[in-house]
């Protein structure tokens, strides 16, 4: 399989996001041109370092490339104050200079931290992303979103900051988990519905396939979603307006993962693929799509296996005026009001400023007495 490159043109900021076989084989190729000194430090999480770790210090070592390595607990409740202090006091022990090289080696908690740390780090070091899972190859890792959550949201705490270069090994998406890797799919799916309907049948049609470990349609999925995310990135890297689009299905999901703690009740990708069906939901109720859309986008979602239903969270959930108040914290409230992706079809999403609450509310009550 050839490596595929694409350019993430950020001006001075730009950088290249690679996706292949062998990437983590050839790391020190892949990053030569970045060192200034043959030393590079490692942060990752303590379920990717048993199985990925040594590989990658043997590939860097092998060309003489000093590196040490720092392995956090595994899970989004990492990304925390706790985390951040120890990370950085562990960066600066370790004499990381400014033009180091920082590596986030792992899933989008790693890639996040990590990459918030470099970020305030001596006021900015540089890092690149080695993602390990297939959200943080089709999301996290490209676009410069760093930070960590607070009890009073998630990702509330950050800044932008754009990595070095991202290399996203497609093999290490073997050693997922069924549920880790169907999780990531929630944001494969996203990129279908909020700008590409050609995409989204492109799933509908090969998504088992991927599912069940096609390379070449992984390959597929991951180059077309960081295509379509660099393009917006590049046309508004602080989401002054397009990039919210990315945020499908957002509001609803980090408001319930907020209710549920931040925690294996729910991961990452299974709140953004529920909060897209709600997202759709939503929208047929303000009659802005037909029925059909969020019936399809069901259909698919069941098809890969995936939760799409409140009633797919085990335990108890907070009633709609509970989860209005977790979305009140969500990043992009604006003069107090959550802003909203909605659908106009499959493919053609749009952010609502002004969204009628008592249609949010009925959407959740409905949700919500489905379990």
């Amino acid at each position: 399989m050839t490596i595929d490159t694409l350019h993430l043109d950020l001006g001075s900021r730009s950088y290249y996001v690679r996706i292949g076989l062998g990437l983590i084989d050839n790391a020190a190729r892949e990053i030569s041109d970045l060192l200034v000194r043959p030393k590079v430090v490692i942060i990752t999480d303590e379920t990717v370092a048993a199985l990925h770790l040594d590989r990658l210090t043997a590939a860097l070592t092998r060309d003489n490339i000093e590196v040490s390595s720092l392995s956090l607990p595994a899970g989004e409740a990492t990304k925390n104050w706790r985390a951040l202090e120890q990370t950085v006091e562990w960066l600066l022990a370790e004499k990381v200079e400014r033009d180091d090289l920082v590596i986030a080696f792992g899933g989008g908690v790693i890639g996040d931290l990590t990459g918030f740390c470099a970020a305030i780090l001596r006021r900015g070091v540089r890092f690149v992303q080695i993602p390990t899972t297939l959200l943080a190859q089709v999301d996290s890792s490209v676009g410069g979103k760093t930070g960590i959550n607070s009890p009073k949201g998630k990702n509330l705490i950050g800044a932008f900051y754009q990595p070095a270069r991202v290399l996203a090994d497609i093999g290490v998406l073997d050693t997922l988990t069924p549920r880790d890797f169907i999780a990531g799919y929630g944001e494969v799916v996203k990129y279908g519905l909020l700008g590409s309907a050609a995409f989204f049948e492109w799933l509908e049609t090969n998504g088992p396939a991927l599912a069940a470990g096609d390379i070449d349609k992984r390959a597929y999925a991951v180059r077309r979603s960081c295509e379509m995310k660099a393009e917006i990135v590049a046309r508004d890297e602080k989401e002054h307006g397009e990039r919210a689009l990315l945020n499908l299905g957002h509001t609803f999901g980090h408001a319930l993962e907020a209710a549920t703690g931040y925690s294996s009740r729910l991961l990452h990708g299974e709140g953004v693929a529920i909060g897209s069906v709600l997202a759709f939901d939503l929208s047929q109720a303000l009659g802005l799509c037909s029925q059909e859309c969020p019936s399809r986008v069901r259909a698919h979602l069941r098809q890969m296996n995936m939760k799409t239903e409140l009633s797919d969270i085990k335990g108890e959930l907070p009633d709609a005026e509970g989860l209005l108040a977790l979305m009140g914290q969500d990043k992009k409230v604006q003069a107090g009001k959550p802003r909203f992706i909605l659908a106009r079809e499959i493919g053609s999403s749009f952010m609502a400023e002004d969204v009628d609450e008592t249609a949010v509310k009925t959407v959740l009550k409905q949700a919500l007495d489905r379990r």
